[in-house]
C-alpha cells in the first residue's frame, strides 16, 4: 500500500502533528505501507487562498502514485486533501484532535461556551459557522475519521458523523532525552509546581496561579507561550511575587527536564482532547493533578496515577496540590504504576492500530 500523509507541521517544526507525522513516516513502511509526506510548510509562505490551492495540487500529484491519503487536520490540510482525493478518486482518512471552529471561536470570535455546550448550540458568529461547516464537510467525506480519545469521538459524533465511522487510536508519546532545567526555574524555592501548555483561556493558567498563591512556601513554573502571556505574567507578579517564572516556549527535552524536576505537575484545562503532557508526566513518574476535562480521565486514574479535580474549582485544585506536597513518599510509591499505565500510549500500539485501519480502506 502507498499512502500520502498531508500534515500541517513536520520536524523541525514542533507540535503534535509534527511528531505524529514523523512517527508514521518512519514506522508504517515496516508494516507494509509506503509513505510520502506532503508538508504544508512548503506552501505557507504564499498568500492564504493561493497556499491552499498550491497545497491541493501537491497532494493530488502525490496521490497519482498512491492508494490513499491521511490528512492530519480537518481544515488547513484536510480541506485541500479532500478535494485532491475526490479528483484523484482515492479514499482519504482524516485525523481530528480537537474542534478547530471552537478553538478559533474562543480566540478570535467571542465564543465563551465550553466545548461540550458549543457542539450542541447554533452559533451566532458567521465565521464560526463557516469553520464548523468546513470541518464537518471534511469529516463526512472521509472514509474513516481518526481521533485520539473516546471524548473526541463523542465530540465528532455531535457534528453528525456516524459513530461506526470514527476510530479511536491513542497517540504515541516519546519522552526521549532530557535536557536542562532553565536557571530561572532551578533557582526557585521548593516545593515546585510545574504546568505547561499554550497560554490560552481554556488552559486556565490563572487558576493555577491562584491555587499556588494559597500556599506561601510553594513556587510555580509555567512553560509555554500564547496570547495570554502578558496578562498571566502580571497576575503572577501580583499573586506570587518572587516565586513564579514564565519560561516561554522551551525545547521539548528542556520541558521534560523541568517537569521531572517538579514536585507536582498540574494541568488545569477546561478542555483537552488527549494531553501529551499528561502522558509524558506518567512516563516520567512525576505526581499529577489534572482536571476532569475532556480526555484527561482516559489518561489519569484518580487516586491511583494522579488526582483529578473539578474544572474551574480553584479550592479543589489547591486542596489536591496540598495533599500531594504533604505526601513526600507519593512519587516513589506510584512511579511504577504510572509508567505501566503509560504503555497504553506506546509507538508500537499506535502504529499497529493505524496500519490495520489503513489496510482495510
Amino acid at each position: 500500500m502507498r499512502l500520502v500523509i498531508a500534515t500541517p507541521l513536520y520536524p523541525p517544526e514542533i507540535g503534535g502533528p509534527a511528531t505524529y507525522a514523523k512517527l508514521l513516516a518512519e514506522g508504517l513502511p515496516e508494516r507494509g505501507i509506503e509513505v510520502e509526506v506532503v508538508k504544508f510548510s512548503e506552501v505557507r509562505h504564499l498568500p492564504k487562498l493561493l497556499r491552499h490551492y498550491a497545497y491541493e495540487r501537491r497532494v493530488r500529484r502525490a496521490l497519482s502514485g498512491a492508494d490513499a491519503a491521511l490528512a492530519l487536520d480537518p481544515v488547513s490540510v484536510g480541506l485541500p486533501t479532500m478535494r485532491a482525493a475526490r479528483k484523484a478518486r482515492k479514499p482519504f482518512v482524516v485525523k481530528i484532535v480537537g474542534d478547530y471552529a471552537w478553538e478559533q471561536g474562543q480566540q478570535r470570535f467571542g465564543v465563551m461556551q465550553d466545548l461540550d455546550e458549543f457542539v450542541k448550540t447554533r452559533q451566532s458568529s458567521l465565521q464560526v459557522r463557516v469553520l464548523q461547516s468546513v470541518q464537518t464537510r471534511v469529516a463526512r467525506a472521509a472514509r474513516r475519521v481518526l481521533v485520539p480519545s473516546e471524548y473526541l469521538k463523542g465530540i465528532v459524533g455531535a457534528w453528525g458523523i456516524p459513530s461506526e465511522k470514527i476510530e479511536v487510536i491513542y497517540n504515541a508519546v516519546l519522552t526521549g532525552e532530557f535536557g536542562a532545567v532553565p536557571e530561572a526555574v532551578a533557582s526557585l524555592p521548593r516545593p515546585l509546581v510545574v504546568t505547561a501548555g499554550r497560554l490560552v483561556s481554556w488552559k486556565r493558567m490563572d487558576g493555577v496561579i491562584d491555587a499556588v498563591s494559597r500556599m506561601p512556601e510553594v513556587a510555580l513554573a509555567i512553560i509555554g507561550d500564547g496570547p495570554e502571556r502578558v496578562a498571566l505574567a502580571r497576575h503572577a507578579r501580583e499573586k506570587l511575587s518572587g516565586r513564579a517564572v514564565l519560561t516561554g516556549t522551551l525545547p521539548h527535552k528542556d520541558t521534560l527536564a523541568t517537569m521531572r524536576s517538579a514536585d507536582v505537575f498540574v494541568l488545569n484545562s477546561s478542555y483537552e482532547g488527549l494531553s501529551h503532557l499528561l502522558i509524558e508526566a506518567l512516563e516520567i513518574g512525576v505526581p499529577i493533578v489534572a482536571t476532569r476535562a475532556g480526555g484527561n480521565t482516559e489518561v489519569v486514574e484518580d487516586e491511583s496515577t494522579g488526582l483529578l479535580v473539578q474544572t474551574g474549582d480553584t479550592e479543589d485544585l489547591a486542596r489536591a496540590l496540598a495533599r500531594i506536597l504533604a505526601d513526600g513518599a507519593r512519587r516513589e510509591r506510584s512511579a511504577a504504576r504510572m509508567r505501566e499505565s503509560a504503555k497504553r500510549f506506546s509507538t508500537e500500539t499506535m502504529l499497529a492500530a493505524t496500519a490495520t485501519l489503513l489496510h482495510t480502506l
